[in-house]
């Protein structure tokens, strides 16, 4: 008969890259929440709460907000989606036909900010916003899966950022400036 102390503990399952739970990065990364605020406030709701659970690994510095029809909010929307590292588009049945979530995809799209599309209600038919690629799907929306796609985001951001710095450091030993049509090419 086995001793309690010699049984083998289990271990933690690894994260997306593959990393034990005992050595992921404790990173916080702030993000903007972009929601249908005529359906899906309690899903916003929802992710707040979720944002303040220990280890969430991220912190709400902004969501949508009703009033969208005035330049001036329109403006204080996209200086919070650039001070973003990324954001979080919540869909739910009416997305589509939100024209908050449109103009806030389409601000983080050309701020070329990373975004993770999540389905928020698993009881419906939930739809992806107006101006979304083709490409891009939905994820299911857990804690684990939130965490890891919010962390495989930024990671490709950074190798982004490394590739067009090399790119451009290239082109300087090369003698001529970088132009945009030389920059590589973005990942969708």
């Amino acid at each position: 008969m086995r001793s309690r102390s010699t049984e083998a503990s289990p271990r933690p399952s690894p994260d997306a890259f593959g990393r034990p739970a005992s050595s992921r990065r404790s990173t916080r990364f702030d993000v903007f929440v972009s929601f249908d605020t005529d359906h899906d406030k309690e899903l916003c709701d929802r992710i707040l709460a979720q944002s303040r659970m220990p280890g969430s690994g991220f912190r709400v510095m902004g969501a949508s907000s009703r009033s969208t029809a005035t330049e001036a909010t329109q403006e204080t929307t996209r200086r919070q989606i650039a001070k973003a590292d990324q954001v979080i588009v919540i869909c739910g049945e009416h997305t589509d036909a939100s024209v908050g979530v449109f103009n806030e995809l389409r601000a983080a799209q050309g701020e070329e900010k990373p975004y993770i599309m999540l389905w928020g209600r698993r009881e419906v038919m939930c739809c992806k916003p107006q101006g979304a690629r083709t490409t891009e799907g939905m994820f299911s929306w857990t804690r684990q899966i939130l965490q890891d796609q919010l962390a495989l985001n930024l990671r490709k951001a950074q190798e982004h950022e490394k590739t067009t710095a090399v790119a451009r450091r290239c082109a300087l030993l090369k003698g001529r400036p970088m132009d945009a049509e030389a920059q590589p090419p973005r990942e969708p």
